[in-house]
């Protein structure tokens, strides 16, 4: 893997030219008192590093002579260490991450300018950390103040985003390799979850038997906070509570995905507890699935990031007409946004390090065309939601179909031909999903 973070480096340096880019580690975060939550580092710093410490700093200056790649981290403590757990220090941030030099991270402010000094900017995203925003003001300021005097030093700061997530956009082998293994575990722990799933079990116990295979499997964990919702907890996109008893005609909604080496899955099932779908259930989920199936034909390098979501629209609306939720001229209803009471959100994301993952998605009035290497989600879905009100103009909701909330999710890898559908194990066609 260092060959890779190598190699990623370079890549960013050879577009930043003469400037300096500096990335900070994510900050720990507490859970209550002196107890902090599992430590997730800062996506871009780990793809650039595959450093997995909090109070680090890696520094990129390709105009340097001799460090092009700086690392300021933690030093070796052996007292700490023993209550906090081992340290790279600052002699391995060089042996084992390739680091051209190493400062312990009390040392910034003094080493720092050094790599800022003939740089011709400063490449920082200013972030959610005000005190390291701080810092690098300061050195920004400092420097500006005396460029009269030495004509050369950093006349611009940039924020990193536009260019480094660009290069995150389009995934290398070996980050497909570990994106597979985080959908091949999700994909065992959704087909577990259809097995076990039953009239009187909570959605707890469901989230715990996914969850336990994530770890089980050499994942890190849920890439989210895992949402099962029963019945009506369906309409709620982002559920999480997870504690009701499940009922013999409802539906489950089970949207979780697997961590693994950093990378995420994204998979969302909806199946009915008892085995059997209702009349009603049966009909919006053959809409559902249907536009999840025509939405993902539209994945192909060349089309626009837009395509799935307006297939999935028009899919919808159309199922939305015939069941008489909506009336009206298809094309007018999509252009009055008269379906969005039952589907309120987009069809896709992109995945990667992180679930809703970096990279632009429009340039102005142009989507972001889809290229070999791109990871998206396909997540269609249908909501009839308590006490909804239906757009002006329409029929009002028939009580049969309040309460159902359905969405089937896939994670689809751009190919030079076309898609791979990465978590295509988890069945969805009805006869398979019935029990």
């Amino acid at each position: 893997m260092q060959t890779e973070y190598c190699q990623r480096r370079e890549q960013l340096m050879a577009r930043i030219g003469n400037g300096t880019a500096i990335f900070p580690s994510a900050p720990t975060a507490v859970m209550h008192n002196d107890v902090e939550y599992v430590y997730r580092q800062d996506s871009d710093f780990f793809y650039l590093t595959g450093f997995n410490e909090a109070q680090a700093v890696a520094v990129l200056a390709p105009h340097h002579e001799e460090h092009r790649f700086i690392l300021f981290v933690q030093p070796k403590d052996r007292e700490k260490e023993v209550w906090s757990g081992y340290r790279c220090g600052v002699d391995a941030a060089k042996e084992i991450y390739g680091a051209d030099e190493a400062y312990p991270i009390a040392e910034l402010d003094e080493k720092l300018p050094q790599y800022l000094e003939q740089a011709d900017r400063i490449y920082y995203h200013l972030g959610r950390d005000r005190n390291f925003n701080a810092t690098i003001l300061k050195h920004y300021q400092s420097l500006l103040h005396t460029y009269p005097k030495r004509g050369t030093g950093p006349i611009a700061i940039e924020d990193t985003s536009t260019i480094l997530h660009s290069l995150r956009l389009h995934k290398s082998k070996t980050e497909l390799d570990l994106m597979r293994q985080a959908a091949d575990i999700a994909v065992e722990a959704h087909n577990h979850a259809l097995q076990i799933t039953a009239p009187g079990r909570y959605e707890y116990e469901i989230q715990a038997e996914i969850e336990h295979i994530f770890r089980l499997r050499g994942g890190m964990g849920p890439a989210y906070p895992s949402i099962v919702a029963a019945g009506t907890n369906a309409c709620v996109l982002h559920y999480i509570e997870n504690n009701c008893q499940m009922q013999e005609n409802e539906l489950l909604l089970i949207d979780a995905g697997c961590a693994y080496g950093y990378y995420n899955s994204d998979i969302t099932r909806t199946f009915p507890i008892g085995g059997k779908f209702t009349p009603e259930q049966k009909a919006l989920y053959e809409i559902v699935l249907e536009a999840q199936k025509q939405a993902t034909q539209q994945v192909q390098p060349g089309n626009p990031f837009t395509a799935p979501h307006n297939t999935a629209v028009r899919i919808l609306t159309e199922g939305l007409v015939e069941l008489g939720l909506l009336k009206g001229e298809i094309d007018k209803l999509i252009e009055e946004e008269k379906y969005k009471p039952f589907y309120m959100h987009r069809t896709s994301h992109w995945l990667g390090l992180d679930i809703h993952d970096v990279g632009v998605y429009q340039y102005g009035q142009n989507p972001q065309l889809l290229q070999p290497g791109q990871v998206l989600t396909i997540e269609p879905g249908l909501y009839i939601v308590p006490d909804t009100k239906p757009a002006e103009d329409q029929p009002d909701i028939d009580p049969r179909w309040v309460g159902i909330g359905i969405r089937i999710e896939d994670d689809v890898l751009v190919t030079a031909d076309g898609h791979e559908v990465l978590t295509a194990g988890v069945p969805t066609e009805v006869k398979d999903v019935e029990r």
